[in-house]
């Protein structure tokens, strides 16, 4: 582990050169909890070119008089990097000081008045704080300080368990570490999810400035009780919310919980793929105008295939109609900390912004963050309503995590998701190379009513088109697993999905390689690549009965999803659903709460299960292995 840093000024200088070898020879003679290594760049292009290739640099010292183009250049290529101003001879004018205050550069070193000792260690402070992990860093303490526990949680440490005849195997399994960093709120020292004030706060303060928000929030139990928490803090019921309608089903949730009018965003399909994808930006236009007192909108980018919205022109439209923007980032945690990947929703102008940190960086399962940067953002509001959703008792290990999760993606996220994109690439031309197997690609992807929209494609996100192949993807998935001991992200009748993430490593990728191959050799090709089916258009309901939460505050009754005979229940046509019911694939609501059913709908359903033996609906009721819709008892005031 060593951290880089550069003097660069735009012209060649002697005595710039001079001061960083005095700096070198200080830097070398430095003790801390980490070696640093100067050097000296000269020029732009020399400049970016080091920006590009060197993974371990850290921090950035420019001399006097300061670029804005130089100083938009860093800031596009490594955001994460420490910058430092060195006042050379000349001084710092004016202009050098408004370019600090724009792009938020508070340390300022002289380069003949102070030190060299002293300005080494100015930089390498930089550098550790960045590297701080305040939280992680207190749980450590605590945990090696090895108390005795008189409090919750009853394991005690895990002595309940290290020395039970019966369960001391899960003791085993775990380890001891996963039981003394178990801990409660009765540890005063390691502060308080639900009023942070201290470790827990500075923890914050950093995952804010290293995400680029003005407030960062972390949430223990996913991006699915984000998603709530921020509808819930900022929709009043009956208020007015532009959603996607092919959202996670916590949003649909929260949309309930909050007694707010969703009015829906059809998401595009691949109909012969079953994949679905960003909402057409001229649908997101049209629904924002006609309504313009909407409170806000939320969308989701990326999408599980690697789909992202042109962010910009969304937001500025919202933002001209006073709309609050939200997006759901939960597959894009990572975006931020390379520059083939930016720019993200909230470099985009989004006020709002849930990113399950676990899906691909180094959390814990559940472990998410959300980001704000509204102007408007009313802290107090919005901590009650978090604390609404947030356990008393939260995994301290999980948000340790999400601390150190934090400083990795800073500190060498660049790198590792440079070997990332390296890596998915490799796959990426290997599995082109085997029978019957293609990745797709962005174009291939998304929908014809997107291809004007600007779509952008996260690499990391690898789809397998097996159209050509024997093989199913459920099949394909059975072999990984069966075989080979590998399990893939996802699978449709006709791909298959992995991810690549920061966790990749150039073996797994063999490994990985080496099954398709063996598989691929195994199955036959196919005639022709088009499917077996082809997903017919979601039948969109044309009426709302009634608003969400009061349609699941409704007495209701179960109506069979089939009749006697086998077909569809026409009696279902006119009812009035309270649950979300999503076919899947491709996973979008056929019906949300308060929608009635119509005939369209139905004939729709009857179409897609004859058409796929293996069809999943979500959200039916099973009582004695018979399929039902809950549907809604309708009294004269809700209707």
């Amino acid at each position: 582990m060593i951290a880089n840093f550069v003097i660069y000024s735009h012209e060649d200088q002697s005595i710039v050169k001079e001061w960083e070898s005095t700096l070198s020879v200080q830097a070398e003679k430095r003790a801390g909890s980490f070696p640093v290594k100067s050097s000296y760049v000269v020029g732009q292009a020399a400049l970016e070119s080091r920006l590009s290739d060197d993974i371990n640099l850290q921090a950035l010292v420019l001399v006097t008089p300061l670029c804005e183009t130089t100083l938009s250049t860093i800031k596009a290529l490594r955001p994460s990097l420490d910058l430092l101003v060195a006042m050379s001879e000349s001084g710092q004018s004016q202009a050098d000081r408004a370019l600090r205050e724009q792009f938020g550069i508070k340390q300022l070193i002289g380069m003949h008045d102070q030190p060299a000792q002293q300005v080494v260690n100015a930089i390498a402070q930089c550098i550790e704080s960045r590297a701080a992990t305040p939280f992680a860093d207190a749980l450590t303490h605590y945990v090696k300080a090895n108390r005795d526990s008189w409090h919750t949680p009853g394991h005690f440490g895990g002595s309940s368990l290290s020395h039970s005849e019966w369960a001391n195997h899960f003791y085993d399994l775990v380890g001891p570490n996963v039981f003394a960093l178990d801990l409660s709120v009765s540890v005063a020292e390691l502060d308080s999810l639900h009023e942070p004030h201290s470790v827990i706060a500075q923890a914050k303060e950093l995952a804010a400035e290293a995400f680029g928000a003005k407030h960062t929030y972390f949430a223990t139990n996913g991006s699915s009780t984000a998603n709530k928490v921020i509808l819930q803090a900022l929709a009043h019921p009956r208020d007015v919310l532009l959603v996607d309608r092919g959202s996670h089903k916590s949003v649909h949730h929260g949309i309930i919980m909050s007694g707010a009018q969703p009015v829906w965003l059809e998401p595009s399909c691949n109909h012969e793929l079953g994949l679905m994808g960003p909402v057409p930006q001229q649908a997101i236009f049209d629904a924002i105008d006609a309504n313009p007192n909407a409170k806000l909108i939320f969308l989701t980018s990326c999408t599980y295939d690697g789909l992202r919205y042109d962010m910009a022109p969304i937001v500025e439209k919202a933002h001209a109609h006073g709309i609050k923007v939200v997006v759901d980032e939960a597959w894009y945690a990572h975006g931020y900390f390379h520059p083939k990947l930016r720019p993200t929703a909230l470099e985009s102008g989004a006020d709002y912004v849930t990113q399950s940190t676990h899906k691909v960086l180094s959390a814990f399962s559940q472990a998410s963050m959300i980001h704000v940067n509204d102007p408007d953002f009313d802290a107090h509001r919005f901590q009650e309503f978090f604390n609404m959703h947030a356990s008393t008792s939260p995994q301290y290990s999980m948000i340790a995590s999400l601390d150190v999760a934090r400083m990795q993606a800073s500190m060498e996220g660049y790198g590792r998701l440079s070997q990332a994109l390296r890596l998915a690439q490799q796959l990426r031309d290997a599995i082109n190379d085997m029978n019957g197997l293609r990745v797709l690609e962005c174009h291939e992807i998304i929908a014809n009513t997107l291809v004007n929209d600007g779509i952008s494609f996260d690499p990391t996100k690898i789809t397998i088109d097996l159209r050509a192949c024997s093989l199913s993807g459920a099949q394909l998935q059975n072999r990984l697993l069966d075989n080979h001991a590998i399990q893939v992200e996802k699978y449709t009748e006709h791909t298959l999905s992995l991810l690549v993430t920061i966790g990749t490593t150039a073996s797994k990728v063999e490994r990985l390689i080496d099954a398709l191959q063996q598989e691929s050799r195994t199955a036959s090709l196919v005639e022709s690549i088009q499917p077996a089916y082809r997903l017919p258009p979601l039948p969109i309901p044309t009426s709302r009965f009634v608003r969400p939460r009061d349609a699941l505050k409704l007495l209701a009754e179960d109506v069979p999803l089939k009749d006697d005979s086998g077909h569809v229940n026409s009696a279902l046509v006119g009812r009035v659903v309270q649950d979300l019911i999503a076919p899947y694939p491709p996973g979008v609501p056929l019906l949300t709460p308060g929608e009635e059913i119509n005939a369209e709908v139905l004939e729709w359903l009857e179409r897609w299960l004859e058409s796929d033996d293996d069809a999943e609906i979500h959200g039916l009721n099973w009582i004695n292995k018979r399929a039902y819709f809950r549907c809604c008892l309708m009294d004269d005031d809700a209707r």
